[in-house]
């Protein structure tokens, strides 16, 4: 979740796509697809089988419509991934008013399931690019949550941007061992790599034995957040001048 644009003829259609209005018209007959119904289609085809097999022909033939029909709506596969994303994201759902950081933090549970549903977002969510109202909907639902903190804009802004890492590497690793915890998998792998190598790696196995010995596995998303908010209390403990 990141990227302004570059000013490219790709970017700015796909901007408009997603900000303009389109009125519907008023005489002849209606129109055959809609960029929703596009767009959709798209997800369910990166969904199934990710973001390399969505293109341009393959959306029209699910649609039973040829690519030269599909181009009145969408220029490209550009402005496709653009629409598509900003659905796939969808409107961020309402949070609770119980103060900044429970509500920072289901925040940032709610994006990482965005996430998990639709990991092809990954990619595509990098780098300069048209970025649409739901995407920036989620930005402006964190910075809102930290108005009266005593933060400047800067720094809500960065408190996002940094929450939004730690949610993406979580959900990048899930993505790629196929688990929504993906550490239970690391862990499991290291502990088998470790295992009769224990005097090579003493400080790892005893690490290892503690985690299960403790029940704390499986909390790489919770504690990345909560040692993130720690930081963010702190910072506006300190703008407020309490006392650490």
């Amino acid at each position: 979740m990141a990227g302004v644009g570059d000013g490219s003829a790709e970017h700015a259609t796909a901007h408009a796509l997603l900000w303009e209005r389109r009125p519907q018209p008023r005489r002849g007959p209606r129109p055959a697809l809609t960029l929703e119904v596009i767009a959709g289609t798209g997800i369910e085809i990166a969904d199934a089988d990710g973001i390399p097999a969505v293109t341009m022909q393959r959306v029209a033939e699910t649609l039973g419509f040829t690519k030269m029909s599909l181009y009145r709506y969408v220029p490209g596969k550009v402005e496709l991934v653009a629409l598509m994303t900003d659905m796939a994201l969808g409107a961020p759902a309402p949070l609770g008013s119980a103060g900044w950081r429970p509500t920072l933090h289901e925040w940032a549970i709610q994006m990482f399931h965005r996430f998990w549903r639709h990991p092809w977002a990954l990619e595509v969510t990098v780098g300069a690019r048209a970025m649409g109202p739901n995407e920036i909907a989620w930005l402006e639902q964190a910075v809102a949550a930290l108005d009266g903190t005593g933060l400047d804009g800067g720094e809500m802004l960065d408190v996002a941007v940094t929450l939004i890492g730690h949610v993406r590497t979580i959900a990048q690793h899930g993505a790629a061992m196929g688990s929504e915890r993906p550490e239970q998998e690391m862990d499991s792998a290291l502990a088998a790599i470790v295992r009769h190598r224990e005097d090579r790696f003493p400080a790892l196995a005893a690490a290892l034995e503690s985690a299960a010995t403790h029940d704390s596995q499986n909390q790489a998303l919770d504690f990345g957040l909560n040692r993130i908010l720690d930081g963010v209390e702190l910072l506006i403990a300190t703008r407020r001048g309490e006392p650490g």
